[in-house]
């Protein structure tokens, strides 16, 4: 039987705020963010689980379905979509002041 380490949980309302208040890291848009969780089990996403709070990219409506549920594209385009957004909004959420002092530091790899 394969045994995998518990997951910490980290969920913070301040942060998922402060990730939607930035423009859409994918196309620019902004007024139309969401913070899209990461979809990948290693974030600590599982079923009907979110993944991590740390672990959100600033994403409008449109590019969150998309990397979300999109057809049209392979996972793996859609996780590179993601990575990159997410990295771009560590970084924003940095550089504004608007990381959480308690939020734990994502592994920020791919």
């Amino acid at each position: 039987m394969v045994s995998y380490p518990k997951t910490k949980y980290w969920r913070s309302k301040k942060h998922l705020q402060s990730v939607a208040s930035l423009p859409c890291q994918n196309c620019g848009l902004e007024g139309q963010t969401q913070a899209a969780h990461s979809n990948l089990s290693i974030h600590g996403k599982g079923r009907g689980i979110k993944a991590s709070d740390e672990y959100t990219a600033a994403l409008c409506c449109d590019c969150h379905q998309v990397v979300d549920a999109s057809h049209l594209m392979t996972n793996e385009m859609r996780q590179q979509i993601w990575y990159d957004a997410f990295r771009m909004t560590v970084n924003e959420l940095q550089y504004r002041g608007l990381w959480s002092l308690d939020a734990p530091t994502p592994q920020i790899d791919n």
